[in-house]
């Protein structure tokens, strides 16, 4: 499996490609009502950052306060993008500094909607680098639709064009 600083790097590279695209939409473009679970691109994008800050909370060990999987009300594009940036800084930074023994360590936490949970660190930041690119792949279908063809997020991309 590819390292997790490799894979974190490779998901604030696509947020980066993917914040951009948006921020160069038509005006309304990325907040327009569309027919998919979150409404529109910011919300999905919401949705994402608060599902990797509840991870984050999980990784450190300490309570995060959401009760939902997205909040009711999103911030515009830019601020979203500032704090999604610096979250994702914070995971490169944190699975750099991790030992393997600190990435196999098992921890419990209680999902959001119910239930308990028990995943290792490595699986935690497996968990939020695919579900970004999950609900990425939701963003770029929006984008067709207005019609804008997307940024090319894959991974063999990343490896291609970013100096590892």
């Amino acid at each position: 499996m590819p390292s997790l600083t490799l894979l974190t790097r490779y998901k604030a590279w696509a947020d980066q490609l993917t914040f951009a695209s948006l921020s160069a939409l038509p005006e309304g473009e990325a907040t327009k009502t569309r027919s998919t679970r979150f409404k529109n691109m910011v919300n999905t994008l919401n949705h994402v950052y608060v599902i990797d800050n509840i991870f984050q909370a999980h990784l450190e060990g300490r309570p995060h306060h959401y009760t939902a999987r997205n909040t009711p009300a999103y911030p515009p594009l830019a601020e979203l993008w500032q704090l999604v940036s610096v979250l994702d800084q914070w995971y490169v930074d944190y699975a750099a500094s991790l030992s393997q023994a600190q990435q196999d360590e098992r921890i419990q936490f209680q999902f959001v909607g119910g239930g308990a949970g028990e995943m290792s660190r490595s699986e935690m930041i497996l968990h939020v680098v695919n579900h970004a690119s999950y609900h990425r792949g939701f963003v770029g279908d929006m984008m067709y639709q207005i019609p804008v063809t997307p940024p090319v997020t894959d991974l063999p991309v990343f490896l291609r064009d970013v100096p590892q």
